[in-house]
């Protein structure tokens, strides 16, 4: 009878195991990828805020769109 108490026993914490290593699995599936620090640059036009990425580079000024850039007064 202590074997099979045993046994049913080890059962027991291998599922709970594997159900812990399957949960951990998830939530480290689940985290979203980290993005890369970028840089911030000011519209010479507006004056808002926006990743580099996304501004448009004229004459050495950043702008956020191009209407600002086209309605920019030239230096």
């Amino acid at each position: 009878m202590s074997k099979l108490i045993f046994f049913a026993l080890l059962g027991l914490a291998v599922v709970l195991w594997y159900k812990h290593q399957a949960n951990k699995r998830v939530r480290d599936a689940s985290k979203p990828a980290d993005k890369p620090v970028e840089n911030m640059v000011r519209c010479a036009q507006c004056g808002v805020n926006l990743p580099r990425s996304e501004a448009i580079l004229s004459q050495g000024k950043f702008y956020c769109c191009e209407a600002h850039r086209q309605g920019a007064p030239d230096a």
